[in-house]
């Protein structure tokens, strides 16, 4: 059952002149969820479809999927981010899908041989089913219960990241466009960076696109600029790809300024 996502909305009164009603929630969007056989358990999503003021409502919309996608994560800023972008006409109207966090650790990274790696949480490594959780059960789900075009995109920062660029270069015809802020390249000794040129050189990138963003977080950029690298040396015929530093943004701040950035260029009205 999808039911009306809810945000609790504060609302302070210096006077009152007139009858008051109590707060109730304040309703952006719908959430919904989904058993998964890949993850062994039932996640949240969290849906929020950005219209301008003169979309028709039964048009069908592109959609972003966007791991650390709950209300307490990730999911409010992006979505006023694109409410506000396609109000003024800087973004496309689109469906942004968001995945609630239950293992983050898990989830987004994949196998290391790391021991140092393995020390952030009690279970890591577990990428692949929550890629197959995306694959087989999210991304039919939302195509048989919303209206939407054939183009996807997927967004994340750190970690998740780390697990788009991973999606990017093992399984790239899962979406179109891949956007990572700041992403862990480090993980696994970099392993997944040391691969990139075989991988890309080995298949098609026809009508892919990948975005990249990093703020000053030293070893993170340096791991993000090195792919940079290899993308502006080698030879792929068919991918768009842009890397952009942003030094005067931490880790911490990287997420809503990038994706302002990137938005703007990728989702563009056309």
């Amino acid at each position: 059952m999808r039911l009306a996502l809810a945000i609790p909305l504060a609302l302070s009164i210096a006077t009152a002149t007139a009858a008051q009603s109590a707060p109730s929630p304040l309703a952006i969007g719908e959430t919904f969820t989904l058993p998964s056989k890949p993850l062994g358990e039932t996640r949240r999503i969290n849906v929020y479809a950005a219209r301008g003021y003169s979309t028709d409502t039964l048009a069908p919309l592109p959609v972003l999927y966007m791991p650390d996608g709950g209300v307490a994560e990730d999911f409010v800023h992006i979505a006023g981010l694109l409410q506000i972008s396609v109000a003024n006409g800087t973004m496309r109207p689109t469906l942004l899908v968001g995945i609630e966090n239950t293992q983050r650790r898990r989830d987004l990274t994949g196998p290391t041989e790391n021991a140092e790696d393995r020390k952030i949480a009690k279970v890591v490594g577990g990428s692949a089913a929550y890629r197959a959780f995306i694959r087989d059960e999210l991304k039919p789900y939302v195509k048989a219960h919303y209206r939407t075009t054939n183009e996807s995109a997927i967004v994340g920062e750190s970690l998740a990241g780390l697990f788009v660029v991973e999606t990017f270069l093992l399984e790239p015809g899962l979406f179109d466009t891949y956007v990572a802020f700041d992403p862990s390249l480090w993980w696994n000794d970099h392993k997944l960076l040391d691969g990139a040129k075989q991988r890309l050189e080995s298949r098609s990138n026809a009508g892919k696109t990948l975005w990249l963003a990093s703020s000053d977080e030293w070893e993170i950029s340096a791991k993000t600029a090195e792919l940079a690298t290899v993308l502006q040396r080698g030879k792929f015929p068919g991918l768009t790809w842009r890397y952009v530093p942003m030094p005067e943004e931490t880790h911490g701040t990287i997420y809503h300024p990038a994706a302002l950035k990137a938005f703007r260029a990728l989702f563009a009205p056309k």
